[in-house]
């Protein structure tokens, strides 16, 4: 598993960076995206409404827990950043494995 931190559902099973490859992170990721100029109040509505179902413990039950994702709560700055830190880390990746498009 490519994650930090072992599943909670599968607590037996180690991470790829205790398997031997330490420092390894992996994990598939997605969110919601603005135009940008998009009012801040908006914004704010928005990733109130997103938290506020995220934690739900019904949604998380029926929908969360059977597919294994792990939400990230933030603020919409955090997940700025977090985007920034991706793209920095697989653009580094990409670079150092001479990746290129066909």
């Amino acid at each position: 598993m490519g994650s930090r931190q072992r599943l909670a559902a599968f607590p037996e099973l180690p991470t790829i960076a205790e398997s031997g490859l330490p420092g390894y992170e992996a994990v598939s990721w997605f969110g919601l995206f603005a135009p940008a100029g998009t009012p801040r109040a908006v914004v704010a509505k928005i990733n109130a409404d997103v938290q506020r179902v995220l934690s739900d413990a019904d949604f998380r039950e029926k929908f969360l827990a059977p597919n294994y994702f792990e939400p990230i709560s933030g603020s919409p700055e955090e997940f700025a950043a977090y985007v920034r830190r991706e793209a920095a880390k697989w653009s580094q990746v990409i670079r150092q494995a001479n990746i290129t498009l066909e």
